[in-house]
């Protein structure tokens, strides 16, 4: 039997129901673990395993990987891959909880890793990959490096058989997958977390495996920024009617907005851009002179909303507002923030609201019809942006559009793909939660020719990491991304004297 495969069974099947062969199972354990070095990894990776079974009403039995500084027996620190195997008890069948957890001495030596955002990311992106492939779930801490949180009551609740391993080791532990008991599942949850947690030891992969590790690296990658496909957007339009498209710049919301009006609404709508200058008078309606040869007059003029409303009488019209929180949205909207309703339009009741004068045509109530669709997009990067407020952000959905790898990799051009992608991981490895909406997207690799990509990296892409940078906007990531300058133009160098 394949040593992954052995690995899973003995983990899967928790704690035997005579103590009797724990020393068989201590052996199966510890002859799996070795001969994942020499089949999976290299033999000269370091690592070090702890096995500690241990019967009695108030112990917790426990095996897996450490860092290979730490003692034969004894507390330990930093990160470690271990299982809890529990047996039967309560009517809850014998099963393993497998975790990353901190050693109770604490951080130490893996503060590098624990403490990076990344290696939450990593997690993040486990967590999401688990659920997709195998419909697994697992739990995963914000922060490891917060020994004062336990994992939280919800979650306990949902393994009570574990409920010794969490009184114990609950504040130490940062990731949590019950094993499944269906082999192919189980196999597929133990080597996801044995993968990620060799990814962080620097493990080398064999020629055998490193195919199988590659493809589960670049999953990882995928569930980190989802991709959000144009008619996975449509359901979502149709579905919830007022939708915002957020995300860093150079993702192509955009492109993929104006995608949507012109194959799903076959053009039968109109798209406006929001810039600080945009009122309510622009947007809903507003007084504005009229002028003649003769005479100066006011009228009530009708914004780009009423007009929407009134082309979608006769069907669907879409209303694509670009860069929609460049302007105060609720000052924008005023009154009629209470038409964005989803849910009462689609079952018809059709809500309205008064206007502050009659329009041009007289009429004064305005009412949302069930034809109008509203697709906003929303540069995250934009500090000059207005903040949506609560009551905005609960008509609308909201859809994340991250960079893509595929864009840049079908174009073929392999300073544009190693660019990007080493761009892309400093951002996931290092910076912080709210500098990682700033990571360049996938428009910014894209060219014809080489020469093109050269310019766009040259006169797009560095000037807008220095601007990063100079307004301190990156972190941590900061000594990364002016290394990652420092590459791109030694390369760009190389490649203009090629």
């Amino acid at each position: 039997m394949p040593p992954l495969e052995d690995l899973a069974r003995v983990i899967a099947n928790g704690w035997p129901p005579d103590f009797s062969e724990e020393k068989e199972i201590r052996v199966q354990t510890d002859e799996a673990i070795k001969t994942l070095f020499g089949e999976r990894y290299h033999s000269r990776s370091m690592y070090r395993h702890r096995t500690v079974f241990q019967s009695g009403k108030d112990k917790v039995s426990f095996a897996g990987l450490v860092h290979e500084d730490t003692l034969e027996s004894g507390a330990y620190g930093g990160m470690s891959l271990i299982w809890f195997p529990v047996g039967h008890n309560d009517g809850q069948p014998a099963s393993s909880l497998l975790t990353l957890v901190c050693g109770t001495k604490g951080l130490s030596p893996d503060e590098h890793i624990l403490g990076r955002p990344g290696h939450v990311r990593h997690l993040q992106g486990l967590r999401r990959y688990l659920a997709a492939t195998v419909g697994v779930s697992a739990w995963v801490k914000h922060d490891p490096t917060n020994l004062g949180q336990s994992v939280p009551k919800i979650i306990q609740e949902q393994h009570p058989q574990f409920s010794r391993v969490y009184s114990r080791y609950g504040n130490y532990i940062y990731c949590a997958v019950e094993v499944p008991k269906d082999p192919e599942k189980a196999e597929v949850v133990v080597a996801a977390l044995l993968d990620l947690y060799a990814w962080e030891r620097n493990w080398t992969p064999l020629k055998a495996a490193s195919g199988e590790i590659t493809a589960f690296r670049n999953a990882l990658r995928k569930h980190l920024f989802p991709r959000v496909e144009k008619e996975q957007l449509v359901g979502l339009l149709r579905e919830r009617r007022f939708v915002v498209l957020q995300g860093p710049p150079g993702t192509g919301k955009t492109r993929m907005a104006k995608q949507v009006l012109r194959d799903s609404f076959q053009e039968k709508g109109r798209s406006v851009q929001f810039h600080p200058a945009v009122t309510y008078e622009t947007f809903v309606s507003g007084i504005m002179p009229a002028v003649s040869e003769k005479s100066l007059a006011f009228t009530v003029s009708p914004g780009w909303l009423v007009q929407a409303i009134r082309d979608a009488q006769d069907g669907e019209f879409l209303l694509h507002v670009d860069e929609i929180n460049r302007a105060d949205l609720s000052r924008v909207l005023g009154e009629a923030i209470y038409l964005f309703e989803p849910r009462e339009i689609a079952s018809g009741e059709l809500g309205s609201v008064r206007l502050p004068q009659e329009l041009d045509d007289g009429t004064r109530d305005l009412t949302m019809p069930q034809g109008l669709y509203v697709l906003g997009t929303m540069n995250t990067a934009d500090r000059s942006i207005a903040i949506l407020d609560m009551a905005v952000r609960r008509r609308f959905a909201f859809v994340d559009i991250w960079p893509d790898i595929e864009v840049v990799a079908n174009q073929g051009i392999e300073l544009a793909t190693e660019a990007f992608s080493r761009l892309q991981d400093i951002f996931v490895q290092y910076s912080p939660d709210d500098a990682l909406a700033l990571v360049p997207g996938h428009s910014y690799f894209l060219a014809e020719s080489e020469p093109e990509l050269r310019n766009r990296l040259v006169f797009e892409l560095i000037p807008l990491l220095r601007e990063y940078l100079l307004d301190g906007r990156l972190g941590s990531c900061d000594s990364e991304i002016r290394a990652y300058i420092d590459w791109l133009e030694g390369e760009i160098a190389n490649g203009v004297k090629g």
